[in-house]
């Protein structure tokens, strides 16, 4: 059985040994096999179509199986373990709260809930006054959507109005499915809701969109109002974006977004940016949207936020944080001492042990070094987006067509010589090692990836 279009199949590969890497058995693991099986036979497919290995252990940057092999991580778990794979710091406050033991409170206090808030509002812009703690980025996202209606409310707005963007990603639950633009997951919905509303995205494919950006955000924030006959003042009390869409590491042009804050200024709407991915340092600043010269009201977070355990917030002002009622918003999960601890530990990893720095100064080479790739298959490479340590490679032919099948293949080369990519399954590959890497294993794993991009080509694979 495929794993999302990789085969099974195991194949002998040449033996890769490094200080990083080590491939000594066929890929996929033959031993590996019937543990897969027990997953598609017990778990629902949608958790599955990520490449066939099987993780035994994580280290820093290292990836290993039970059979003796060990990957070079270029995943970070899809942008969690931005601090490193059992970051010593994070190891430590976990065994703390063990020993003691106490894994969960509830909503009951507790002293390492006070000292991960104190310590989180403490290093975070001054606008955010306070945090709401939950166990996902999709919670965070229902959060923040909730905040930015009860504002409106609290505001006089006649509906609560809150405008997306066109092939944004929020999460799966329904408000969150809703806020994001791609029908194709929408359609079991069966209802959407009249007040969200999408513009379209400033891709810096599309015509028109790079030349003025903040003239283009003003003209479709004109149409969007006059295609929806919406009084912005009355009908609008938020808008969110991703800071960066996911799939392709595509970010706005920092004037259609500084168009936008301007336009929430002068029509009294609060602004929010979903940092699952962008947060913690992964693009080279602590939170993604400082890239853009703006300061919203809400900001929701996840994956990086603990880089190890399900910790997602939403960070905001006293006044916009303080609207729910005592009781009227919590979470069963949510502050738990485990996730605080990792937390905590995490950020004080990010800040005190100079991982954020690091992440910066290796994004550079990082991003240097994948547009040179770029350049030299410009024929099969059509954009390489991406700041810092996260970049999408866009495999695409002269025309524009999507090269799905190289990409994949691009990513089964990789994991056969003990590099993991992110295999989206479209025509693009993500990468994003954890801050914690260092020059030696970054150019390392950038060198495989290049020779890996160089022989699928090769190939002549076509879609």
């Amino acid at each position: 059985m495929a794993s999302g279009g990789i085969s099974r199949e195991p194949i002998t590969v040449p033996r890769v040994e490094t200080r990083w890497r080590r491939i000594v058995t066929p890929i996929p693991v033959p031993e590996s096999l019937p543990l897969l099986k027990r997953l598609d036979r017990f778990e629902s497919v949608s958790m599955h179509g990520q490449l066939p290995i099987v993780w035994d252990r994580a280290e820093d940057v290292i990836v290993e199986d039970r059979w003796g092999n060990r990957w070079l991580d270029f995943t970070s778990t899809i942008f969690v373990t931005n601090a490193g794979h059992g970051n010593p710091r994070i190891i430590q406050a976990l065994r703390d709260v063990l020993d003691r033991p106490l894994l969960h409170t509830y909503t009951y206090s507790s002293e390492i809930r006070a000292d991960y808030l104190e310590y989180l509002i403490e290093n975070t812009p001054d606008q955010f006054e306070k945090a709401f703690l939950l166990s996902a980025g999709t919670e965070a996202v229902e959060c923040v959507l909730k905040l930015m209606r009860m504002w409106g409310q609290n505001h006089g707005k006649r509906r609560g109005g809150v405008i997306g963007f066109e092939g944004n990603w929020h999460g799966r639950t329904m408000g969150a499915e809703m806020l994001g633009d791609k029908p194709a997951n929408k359609t079991w919905m069966g209802y959407h809701d009249p007040n969200i509303h999408h513009m379209p995205f400033p891709y810096p494919w599309r015509d028109g969109a790079g030349k003025d950006p903040g003239m283009w955000f003003e003209a479709m924030f004109g149409k969007l109002c006059m295609d929806k006959q919406l009084l912005p003042e009355r009908d609008i009390c938020g808008m969110i974006f991703e800071t960066y869409q996911g799939w392709g590491s595509v970010f706005y042009p920092p004037e259609f977004v500084q168009a936008a804050a301007e336009f929430a200024q002068k029509y009294n709407f609060l602004i929010a940016f979903d940092e699952m991915q962008s947060g913690f340092g992964r693009t080279g600043t602590l939170f993604g949207y400082q890239h853009y010269g703006v300061e919203p009201d809400l900001l929701a977070c996840g994956k990086g936020a603990g880089s190890s355990l399900p910790l997602s917030l939403v960070l905001g002002s006293r006044e916009v944080m303080d609207l729910p009622a005592i009781g009227s918003m919590s979470s069963t999960h949510s502050a738990n001492p485990m996730v605080c601890a990792a937390g905590l530990a995490n950020l004080q990893a990010l800040l005190e042990d100079g991982i954020l720095e690091n992440g910066a100064a290796m994004g550079e080479h990082f991003q240097k070094r994948l547009h040179q790739i770029k350049d030299r298959f410009n024929h099969r490479v059509g954009w390489v987006l991406g700041k810092g340590l996260v970049a999408a490679m866009l495999f695409e032919d002269p025309e524009g067509k999507p090269l799905s099948n190289l990409a994949t293949r691009v990513c089964e080369l990789c994991m056969q010589r003990g590099l993991l990519l992110v295999h989206t399954g479209i025509h693009s590959i993500k990468l994003a090692p954890p801050l914690t890497i260092g020059e030696e294993a970054l150019l390392e794993g950038l060198e495989v990836y290049e020779q890996a991009v160089a022989d699928a080509v090769a190939e002549r694979i076509t879609d």
